[in-house]
């Protein structure tokens, strides 16, 4: 199962236009919390998330919020 790890970055696309990509970096991290920096330089915290695939987070709670998946490092 892909794991969110410190330090890396990860990134998603956008659901209304798929050349907009939304990135973040992981501060720290706990078994169940998040710590990043968004892409616009802030830092938030929020709960982490599992499915078959993996951990997610989805920051924001609206219809097209952005959903970063652990499988989904940045190159």
């Amino acid at each position: 199962m892909a794991k969110f790890e410190t330090g890396k970055a990860y990134e998603t696309r956008s659901i209304g236009d798929s050349g907009c990509i939304f990135s973040i970096t992981v501060i720290s991290r706990t078994e169940k919390m998040i710590t990043f920096q968004n892409w616009d330089g802030k830092t938030r915290r929020t709960k982490i998330q599992h499915d078959t695939d993996g951990e997610y987070i989805q920051p924001d709670r609206y219809s097209m919020a952005p959903v970063y998946r652990a499988s989904r490092e940045a190159a």
